[in-house]
């Protein structure tokens, strides 16, 4: 095995603490917003926050309605999914559709040429797209949740908004570079670099995984300026031209699903940025980039929503169709409860989404834990929803659709949708960064009064203080904890109509206080030793995240009965997710304290040791050669640039 090449001198070397720190500074440290996730993690269902459901205004619904008809008609006759997987590109003609029609500028304000479509419609149409193509979805979604737009609706002068919302409205494609071969969710080890000079900053370093960066024209780039005089430093975010001199798109690079995406790794030598074109003060990079993502993240669910949809679409269509002894498939139960499944969490999925995004749009809540419980919520169910597709196809569920169709059948490209859908459990944030984003914020509260207690380099002083603190907090907070709605049985009772949703309602309640007893209990007994309890505190953050599904299919399900709008059917898809969840939900409180995780990590350290090599014995690695881990020295590319603007 070929031995790794070292680290470029100019990585930043670091330790755990001072990387903590980093990520630590630039989380949002205020709560100027009431959160419902905040709440149920505390022990407060918080039901007023989200029922009743808020909703669009006609004119909004009116005009994202629009769009969506022209967008519709465009997918149905424009858009070859089976060609763009078999050729794993999107033809430039349906890219230049997508400008013609406004797809670019979705999020974008009239004012500067866009649509100004509301976070609900901008979904709707990332799952539409997305439907028709799941390499168009992610397109468009780089481009907007992430890529230059976003920052500079947040973050940008005006001066840069005029200059550069306009282009990406209907020309220019925009992508965002933080990830680095050797630094993803570690930013404090960021080795791309922005050395001012005059009124430029000067820009070296290697990106990975640019999703966009192969036909960008525009690009979000993350580097570090070094602090000198005059120059705080930090990591600072920067909107860079793709074809500046000393810009190299180095290599296409090549996946398991998403064929059609123009990901590729984006080379910077000594390119000059203007001043001008820095978002933001320096330093403030991350806080732009978690920031951002915040509502950035719920184009993921969106994906994972139209996902759902189909799966469920095939799944009834096949089992239908498909006969075994003597009857359809449905009608076994081992089958039909696969379908059961796939219905009821589609309806939850749809829920979860369009209740974060309303939110959004509002802006009357903080939804930076709801976003990303949603991401981490449909990632994880979306690909248990296409698996069992998978298993219910049977055969069929692994042939490919181009091998069906071959030999006469439907061309049902199930396998390619599992395929498509593996990374969102890694993209923007894997599932175990996000339970360690989640549990961070769901433990604010408590560590904003009682944190200085188990910080080793407070003085005795400072702890004295956060005891008194905490003690205050805590008197008051815990014997809340006892009682509540969820044990009166009249409690919740207008979600009655027919089926009777209220009992789950009172599930939640109930549970969230026993979470937070939970969570309580845990940092009692672990205290500064909290953070490296990964197992339970993921456990933790996936008892919230089903607690939230469940108070969103609710919520869902009475909007619809009230706006007459298939109401019966929603309440008992409703009934169905609640009674599947709650069983979840269980399981996840008992491994909290029965589990496996203190054994687990003494055999992993006896596997990193070399104790069990012997187990390995017996194959072949068809891995080839090379370093685990490329080189990302900085200085000029000597590849060829594969840069491909689309005009």
């Amino acid at each position: 095995m070929s031995a790794a090449p070292a680290p470029s001198s100019r990585r930043p070397t670091v330790t755990e603490r001072e990387a903590r720190q980093v990520a630590e500074a630039a989380r949002e440290q205020d709560w100027r917003k009431p959160s419902f996730a905040k709440e149920l993690f505390l022990g407060r269902f918080r039901l007023d926050l989200i029922h009743p459901h808020p909703t669009p205004s006609t004119e909004e619904v009116q005009r994202g309605e629009q769009f969506l008809t022209k967008l519709r008609d465009f997918c149905e006759t424009k858009v070859d999914g089976a060609l763009i997987e078999r050729e794993a590109r999107i033809p430039d003609e349906v890219v230049n559709g997508l400008k013609e029609l406004g797809a670019l500028g979705m999020k974008i304000d009239t004012k500067y040429g866009g649509l100004g479509l509301t976070q609900v419609y901008y979904n709707k149409a990332l799952a539409l797209a997305g439907s028709a193509c799941p390499a168009i979805g992610v397109l468009l979604s780089a481009h907007q949740s992430i890529g230059v737009p976003q920052p500079l609706k947040l973050f940008g002068t005006q001066e840069q908004k005029e200059q550069f919302l306009p282009r990406c409205a209907r020309t220019d494609i925009s992508a965002f570079l933080l990830t680095e071969p050797d630094v993803g969710s570690d930013p404090a080890r960021l080795a791309t670099s922005a050395v001012p000079d005059g009124d430029d900053y000067v820009l070296d370093g290697v990106k990975l995984w640019t999703t966009n960066g192969v036909v960008a024209d525009l690009l979000v780039v993350m580097a570090r300026v070094p602090k000198s005089e005059g120059h705080k430093g930090g990591i600072t975010a920067f909107v860079v031209e793709t074809n500046s001199p000393g810009i190299t798109v180095e290599n296409r690079n090549a996946f398991m699903g998403l064929r059609g995406i123009e990901n590729g790794v984006t080379r910077f030598h000594q390119v000059r940025v203007p001043a001008a074109n820095r978002i933001g003060p320096e330093g403030a990079g991350l806080k732009i980039a978690l920031t951002t993502l915040n509502t950035g993240r719920l184009s993921l669910p969106a994906s994972c929503v139209a996902a759902g949809k189909w799966c469920l679409k095939i799944a009834r269509e096949w089992s239908a169709a498909r006969e075994q002894w003597g009857k359809p498939i449905a009608h076994h139960e081992a089958v039909g409860s696969k379908i059961s499944f796939i219905a009821a969490t589609t309806f939850a999925l749809e829920a979860v989404l369009d209740l974060s995004s309303q939110m959004a749009d509002e802006d009357r809540n903080d939804i930076r834990i709801e976003g990303a419980l949603a991401k981490l919520f449909s990632s994880e169910m979306a690909w248990l929803i296409a698996d069992e597709l998978v298993q219910i196809r049977g055969g069929r569920g692994f042939e490919t659709a181009a091998s069906l169709a071959a030999r006469g059948e439907k061309a049902v490209p199930a396998e390619q949708v599992l395929r498509d859908l593996r990374i969102n459990r890694i993209f923007e944030g894997s599932t175990e960064i996000m339970h360690l984003l989640i549990a961070r914020e769901a433990v604010d509260a408590h560590l904003s009064v009682a944190g200085d207690l188990i910080d080793p380099e407070k003085s005795l002083q400072d702890k004295a203080k956060a005891g008194a603190n905490a003690g205050v907090f805590y008197a008051k907070w815990l014997p809340k904890l006892v009682a509540g709605p969820g044990q009166l049985p009249v409690s919740y009772g207008q979600f009655k109509h027919g089926v009777d949703l209220s009992p789950h309602l009172r599930y939640v309640e109930r549970h969230a206080r026993k979470l937070a007893r939970s969570t309580f209990y845990a940092m009692s007994r672990w205290q500064g030793k909290m953070e490296t309890k990964q197992g339970f505190l993921g456990r933790i953050v996936d008892i919230g995240a089903e607690l939230f599904a469940m108070s969103a299919a609710c919520v869902r399900a009475e909007l619809l009965r009230s706006q007459g709008d298939h109401g019966r059917e929603a309440y008992q898809l409703a009934d169905v997710f609640c009674r599947q969840s709650r069983i979840r939900v269980e399981e996840l409180f008992g491994r909290l304290w029965s589990n496996t995780d203190d054994i687990d990590r003494k055999l992993v350290k006896g596997i990193m040791s070399g104790t069990y090599e012997w187990l390995e014995d017996g194959i072949v690695d068809p891995s080839g050669e090379g370093p685990w881990i490329a080189a990302a020295d900085p200085g000029a590319s000597a590849k060829e640039n594969l840069h491909r603007p689309i005009r």
